[in-house]
């Protein structure tokens, strides 16, 4: 139906036009008009070749490619159009076109240029560019569908509930006449029983594939049924739609009449007869043409084809509603962004898309499929779906075929160079993959505001475009068999890069990934030190450069680390005299990074004098040098990414860790660069050692600076003594450490304690053999940090700790 569309178009473009100036040539001319106008093509063309060559001129020559191609002999219809263009003055930008069509049709563009070039033509001239804008528009490959195509035509598929295939085919076979390319009926006005005949082809019927590939016959129950075509299935309700042309010979004993195709339903049994037919209301088989049915259950719509009075020309398409007891109401035109003053056919909706067929739409070929956005106040956005959706032949009866799981399977038909028959199904499929990408939050949630991401084609040394879909995913399609990379960036967040997406050897249609986006903690104090000065002095003590040793060696190692120095005094002296002390014992320490390539730029100073104390040694309190020896101190803080300005990538030594919270990544570090000290003890004794006090201090900075840190104090003792006695003993100790803390500010709510007296041990005591130095090691308090709280089991406290 969709060839005499067609057809019907052409022959009555080929009424019209210039005769030669000879009798004789004119009396030809005139005779292939009349063929191509009673469809006699092959039988036209002939004359029309005698013709041009008694008179050659241009309007011969022009008819002779045209009849050529509705015999789609595309090599004839190209030398033809050479003749037309290189031959003629009076050829159009129209026949430019055409010569260009055919010249990539049957890839002989080099040809067509050198004839443009010697009349003068150029490119731009013939909106050359309108027509190649079109090439390569989808990355899709286009394939014969195997066991269904066949040395004629078929084309328009439709699918069942059950996994069946119906299409439309007229393989049956030929039939040639006794007087081959001549009919004396007229236009379509009695058709032969047996065949079309201006194919020599047995009539269209539609016919059945099974899950198994076999492929069998329809019989239309539609009485006189001569083509029947262009099936459409309703699931709902088990119906098959279709066309058909019925065998009418005569009316009201007018035998002038052209016969018009219909649509009829019927319900479809499992083995794929016909049960019953049904015609819709508003057929009208003399008056005009209602075909190709497309049933949209959905939205309750009968989309059709027909040239009824009121439309905008040629062919238009049409949609009925529809209730569940099928009835019918008034056709509904689609307006002018879908018809034209050409033909447009082979209607489908899925989702908010809506396809139909065109020869009015600018297109690459005699007719092309379009794409427009769909929604129930109308349609919208045209647009031609390029190649290889379209080709320079006639493409048509696009569907979408949905499946149980994945994406539909698409198919269309078309008569382009390189298939098996006249027209054939083709599949399509997407060569590109889908790339889905799930950018997710700390709490599991796709984020939806903005953030960059930059998808690079490795490969092809390109970037691809990405989409936000409908759920906030991150889209893209990718080129097969290529490698890609991606960076996501957000202020304020760690910039996401995965190197590791390809294609090559991807079997499956859609790339997964998901990644989360991390906050950066700026400023993260991740450890704590502190070095200490000789009275009145800023040189750095050989005590002190150990600390400094390590710093400087974890500062070289992670590059996102960089060193806050506070520095302090005691009291002695005056307070601007200290100032510049604290000042100059900050300085020491940037001046001994120095020597392991530590910049300056990455250690921050900041200079207190005898402003922050950490005991009660104040002016004119007298205290021990060792309490004074505490204040003269300068604090070294290692802080995690120091610039909140700067956005920072993900540290490779950090990567593949799960971590949202700072507690978490402080937790991280602390297992790769320091332990919490551990506080050893005397025997029978409670007291904290003066050593100890210093590890304190670290502790205490630590808490400070973190203020959602926890620490957990677990008291022991050795094993010597009575089991009672040596709990308290545990708790004492605990509670020595956790007053220390609370004199330096920690709250109490973020300690909490657990003792455990010899329970225990280091080291096991028990049978009376271990050296004073394996007892020191029971007799201690240890300290974890972490973010869970203590449970209790009796009087003992189990620690969950990081």
């Amino acid at each position: 139906m969709k060839k005499t569309l067609t057809i019907l178009s052409i022959a009555s473009a080929m009424i019209f036009g210039t005769i030669g100036t000879t009798d004789a040539q004119k009396r030809k001319v005139r005779y292939a008009d009349e063929q191509m106008d009673l469809m006699n093509f092959q039988h036209a063309v002939e004359v029309y070749r005698e013709a041009y060559a008694k008179k050659p001129n241009y309007e011969t020559a022009k008819k002779t490619a045209q009849a050529y191609e509705v015999l789609r002999d595309y090599d004839n219809t190209f030398d033809w159009w050479k003749t037309t263009v290189g031959e003629y003055e009076e050829a159009t930008p129209g026949d430019y076109l055409q010569l260009l069509r055919y010249a990539q049709l049957t890839d002989r563009m080099s040809e067509a240029r050198a004839v443009l070039e010697s009349k003068g033509v150029g490119a731009d001239s013939i909106q050359v560019a309108a027509l190649l804008k079109l090439q390569g528009k989808r990355k899709v490959k286009v394939e014969g569908v195997e066991g269904l195509n066949s040395s004629g035509s078929d084309f328009t598929l439709a699918k069942d509930g059950n996994g069946n295939r119906y299409f439309t085919s007229d393989r049956g076979g030929t039939y040639p006449s006794k007087m081959p390319g001549i009919r004396i009926d007229g236009r379509n006005k009695i058709f032969s029983e047996e065949k079309q005949d201006y194919t020599d082809r047995e009539y269209f019927s539609v016919y059945r594939q099974d899950g198994d590939g076999n492929v069998s016959e329809v019989v239309s129950n539609v009485p006189d049924t001569y083509n029947f075509s262009d099936p459409s299935y309703a699931g709902e309700q088990g119906l098959l739609f279709y066309s058909v042309t019925r065998g009418i010979t005569k009316v009201r004993k007018n035998r002038e009449i052209v016969v018009q195709p219909e649509i009829y339903y019927s319900k479809v049994n499992e083995d794929g007869t016909l049960e019953g037919f049904t015609p819709v209301p508003f057929n009208d088989s003399i008056g005009y043409a209602v075909m190709n049915p497309y049933v949209d259950e959905a939205a309750k719509r009968l989309y059709f084809t027909s040239d009824m009075p009121g439309g905008l020309g040629g062919t238009d398409l049409y949609y009925s509603e529809y209730d569940e007891n099928m009835n019918f109401g008034t056709p509904v035109n689609l307006g002018a962004t879908v018809n034209t003053p050409g033909n447009e056919s082979h209607a489908f909706r899925n989702g908010d898309k809506f396809y139909f067929s065109s020869t009015g739409h600018r297109g690459l070929g005699g007719m092309d499929i379009f794409m427009a956005d769909y929604s129930a106040t109308g349609i919208t956005n045209v647009e031609n779906m390029g190649s290889p959706i379209n080709s320079m032949a006639d493409d048509f009866g696009y569907r979408e075929v949905e499946q149980e799981e994945g994406r539909p399977e698409v198919y269309l038909s078309s008569n382009r160079k390189g298939g098996m028959g006249l027209d054939d199904i083709y599949s399509v499929e997407e060569v590109y993959k889908q790339f889905v990408a799930r950018v997710i939050d700390c709490e599991g949630v796709v984020i939806s505001d903005s953030y960059l991401a930059t998808l690079r084609d490795k490969t092809h040394n390109g970037n691809v475009q990405t989409t936000r879909n409908g759920t906030g995913e991150l889209t893209a399609e990718l080129e097969p068999d290529s490698d890609f990379g991606i960076k996501i960036s957000k202020p304020g967040y760690f910039s996401i890069t995965d190197e590791e997406i390809t294609t090559k050897g991807f079997e499956g249609d859609t790339l997964k990934r998901e990644y989360q986006l991390i906050p950066i903690p700026y400023q993260l104090p991740v450890y704590v030190d502190i070095v200490y000065y000789d009275l009145d002095r800023y040189v750095i003590r050989e005590d002190a450069k150990p600390v400094l040793d390590k710093l400087a060696e974890l500062m070289g190692r992670y590059p996102f680390l960089d060193l806050l120095v506070g520095s302090h005094t005691d009291s002695r002296a005056s307070e601007e005299y200290n100032i510049k002390l604290s000042n100059s014992r900050a300085t020491a320490v940037t001046e001994y990074m120095a020597q392991y390539e530590i910049p300056a730029e990455r250690i921050r100073l900041e200079w207190f004098g005898e402003q922050e104390l950490i005991n009660d040694c104040g002016d004119g309190v007298p205290c021990a040098e060792s309490a004074h020896q505490l204040n003269r101190r300068s604090e070294l803080v290692l802080e995690a990414f120091p610039d909140p300005s700067k956005q920072y990538e993900m540290p490779e030594e950090l990567k593949g860790k799960d971590f949202c919270d700072p507690e978490d990544l402080f937790s991280q570090i602390q297992d790769e660069i320091a332990q919490i000290p551990t506080i050893y003890f005397d025997f029978d004794k409670s007291m904290l050692r003066n050593v100890h006090k210093k590890e304190l201090e670290r502790t205490a900075i630590m808490l400070k600076r973190m203020p959602n840190l926890m620490l957990y104090i677990e008291g022991h003792t050795d094993q010597r003594g009575d089991d009672a006695y040596n709990q308290k003993l545990s708790e004492r100790r605990a509670d020595a450490v956790k007053a220390y803390l609370t004199n330096r500010g920690i709250e109490e709510n973020r300690m909490e304690e657990a003792w455990f007296g010899e329970t225990r041990p280091v080291q096991d005591c028990s049978d009376g053999t271990c050296t004073p130095a394996m007892h020191q090691l029971n007799r201690r308090t240890e300290l974890r940090i972490g973010k869970s709280q203590f449970t209790y089991s009796g009087r003992q406290k189990k620690v969950d700790v990081l």
